[in-house]
C-alpha cells in the first residue's frame, strides 16, 4: 500500500522539507527494526523554479539571470541537470523503501518511465524511452526524471509536463540536453490535460507497474509529517 498526499500547488522548499520528513520516517524505522510502512507519494504543482542536480556547476551570474525571469533557483541532492517546474506541470515524489518493491535503483527509474510511456498510450500518444533519462515523444522530452536514494529510501522523483508553459524551457538546456527539446500532454494530444485530468490516470498506471495499491493518506498522519517538518524548523532557528 502506497500513500497518496496531493499538496496541490506548493514551493519547492516547502515540498522538499516534506519529503525530507517522510524519509526520516523512514529511516527511523529501518534503524529501530520496525516494520513501519510510509510508502508515500507526494503529488504537487510547483510555483516556478529551476532545479539542479548534485553534477550541476551552474555558475552565479547564471542562476542571477534565472532569477531575474521571476523563478527561484535551488541546488538539491538528486540526479541529473538542470530542469524547469511550474503550474500546470505534475511532479511526483515517490517517498518509498524499494525494499518493499525490488532493490534496484535502475529498476525504480524504468519503472518510472513505463508509468508515464503506459500512460501515453491511453492518450494514442508513442512515447518512448532514449539514451537520456525521462519519457521521450519524438525528439521532445514530456517527463524528467530526478531522483535520490539513501539506503534505498528515494526522494525527489519525476516531473510530467500537463498543459504548462513550456517557455520557461527555452532559457536553459533541459537535463544539459542542447540539442533536444520539451512538449507536453496537452501539445501532443491538443486536448487540455490538466492536473485534475492527469492525477487519477498516473496513479492508475503507477500502481499497475509498481504492483501496489494506493490510498489517500489521512489527515492525522499529514499532520504529524507537517509538526515534523514544523518542530526540524524551530530546531534549526534555534540553532542560528
Amino acid at each position: 500500500m502506497v500513500k497518496v498526499w496531493q499538496l496541490g500547488l506548493m514551493s519547492f522548499d516547502t515540498a522538499l522539507k516534506i519529503q525530507g520528513a517522510l524519509a526520516r520516517k523512514h529511516l527511523d524505522a529501518l534503524m529501530k527494526g520496525q516494520d513501519a510502512n510510509w510508502d508515500t507519494i507526494l503529488l504537487v504543482e510547483h510555483k516556478p523554479v529551476y532545479t539542479v542536480g548534485i553534477r550541476d556547476e551552474t555558475p552565479k551570474d547564471e542562476t542571477l539571470r534565472l532569477r531575474s525571469l521571476g523563478a527561484e533557483f535551488r541546488k538539491t541532492n538528486r540526479g541529473g541537470l538542470i530542469t524547469f517546474h511550474g503550474p500546470g506541470q505534475l511532479v511526483a515524489y515517490p517517498i518509498i523503501n524499494l525494499k518493499h518493491f525490488k532493490t534496484s535503483v535502475k529498476w525504480y527509474v524504468t519503472s518510472l518511465e513505463e508509468t508515464v510511456i503506459n500512460m501515453c498510450e491511453e492518450f494514442g500518444l508513442k512515447a518512448n524511452r532514449s539514451p537520456y533519462t525521462g519519457v521521450w515523444i519524438d525528439d521532445n522530452k514530456v517527463a524528467a526524471i530526478g531522483i535520490h536514494a539513501s539506503r534505498y529510501v528515494t526522494t525527489h522523483g519525476i516531473s510530467l509536463n500537463c498543459d504548462n508553459d513550456l517557455s520557461w524551457f527555452d532559457h536553459i538546456d533541459p537535463c544539459g540536453i542542447d540539442d533536444k527539446g520539451v512538449t507536453s500532454l496537452s501539445k501532443e494530444t491538443g486536448v487540455n490535460c490538466t492536473i485534475e485530468k492527469i492525477t487519477p490516470l498516473f496513479l492508475k498506471n503507477f500502481s499497475k507497474v509498481f504492483g501496489c495499491k494506493t490510498e489517500e493518506m489521512e489527515p492525522k498522519e499529514q499532520e504529524e509529517i507537517l509538526n515534523s517538518v514544523y518542530n526540524n524548523l524551530m530546531v534549526q532557528s534555534i540553532q542560528q
